[in-house]
């Protein structure tokens, strides 16, 4: 059966009686292991019971196929239904798995962790045709999910959240679910004690204090700011901010401007384009990003995006210092935010 990624977390939570084995995959590492691991302890709570739980992988199972049958098989000594856990699945299992969810004994519980696949991927195709089986979508969390796990994990920790404390930690906060939940569990370190979480505190544990120099950069060259662009230049090189971290960061930067620029030309609002950013700007730079998106058209974006990738190229193929190729080519592209 095929659960989607919207109906994953209901699905693993309280799974069907009659489900026999599972394939939790997609891109989002962290979110793969973290519905595993939920739909597992819905049998067995403790996953380190040598008893009940058995911790495998693809590489153990392709040298001895036999050993998934017999552990299915095989009846707890404490009694209670086990599980089996499979880390790192592959196509290289469709096969075995097809045998084994046509006949096989035993009522273990089978989950298995696997990356991205493709919907023509025999092991997800298998999974999704099966009754018995369920293939279980783990796809990146969108900024609307992000805020609702920001939400939930903090105040089920017993913190209140102070305006702008949910916005200022989705905007820091990326797309993998595993590292969301270390970070937050880092700012509930942090803010023990406390009874509220302010956007103050989610600034001091998951600053990130280069990126924010950058970004400052980036909207300095946008707006045509030359002295704003010339500090904030001396403090990224104060930091020893690499000059291809910038490079790169002001790539996306225009990428994102141009993406603003061809929705606004189809007819959406700026407001609209900007609520499909992933992760999002962060909202103390809204006005000038939507500032820059209307001053700039497509054809200086275009050459903007041509100097970007000049200078990179300049300064991974020449002897010319790349902190001077960088801060030439950012002052350059002021230059064309002025012109009119």
């Amino acid at each position: 059966m095929i659960i989607k990624s919207h109906e994953a977390d209901k699905f693993v939570a309280a799974p069907p009686k009659a489900l026999e084995a599972a394939l939790v995959f997609g891109p989002d590492a962290g979110l793969v292991q973290e519905r595993a691991e939920k739909l597992l302890k819905t049998v067995v709570s403790d996953l380190s019971d040598p008893f009940n739980a058995v911790d495998l992988n693809e590489a153990v199972l392709l040298g001895d196929p036999a050993r998934l049958f017999d552990e299915a098989a095989a009846i707890s000594m404490l009694g209670g239904r086990r599980v089996i856990r499979i880390r790192g699945a592959g196509n290289d299992l469709a096969e075995l798995f097809e045998s084994f969810l046509e006949n096989h004994t035993g009522d273990a519980l089978v989950v298995l962790e696997a990356g991205d696949l493709a919907k023509s991927s025999a092991l997800r195709k298998l999974f999704e045709g099966d009754a018995s089986a369920a293939a279980i979508a783990c796809y990146a969390d969108s900024a609307r999910d992000l805020a609702d796990v920001v939400r939930d994990e903090l105040r089920a920790l017993g913190f209140a959240l102070a305006p702008g404390a949910v916005e200022e930690a989705v905007a820091r906060l990326g797309n993998d679910r595993g590292v969301t939940r270390r970070e937050l569990e880092k700012l509930a370190l942090y803010a023990h004690g406390q009874k509220q979480i302010t956007p103050e505190d989610i600034r001091a544990v998951m600053g990130d204090e280069s990126q924010a120099r950058s970004e400052s950069a980036f909207d300095a060259a946008g707006s045509g700011d030359y002295a704003r662009l010339d500090l904030e230049l001396e403090r990224l090189w104060a930091a020893d901010i690499q000059p291809a971290q910038i490079l790169r960061g002001a790539m996306g930067h225009f990428q994102r401007l141009t993406l603003a620029k061809e929705g606004m030309a189809r007819g959406e609002t700026i407001d609209a384009v900007m609520r499909k950013f992933f992760p999002p700007i962060h909202f103390s730079r809204a006005d000038s990003f939507k500032a820059q998106a209307r001053n700039w058209n497509s054809e200086k974006l275009a050459d903007a995006l041509d100097m970007l990738l000049e200078a990179e190229a300049l300064s991974r193929t020449t002897s010319v210092p790349a902190e001077a190729v960088t801060g030439r080519t950012l002052l350059n592209i002021a230059a064309l935010a002025k012109a009119r």
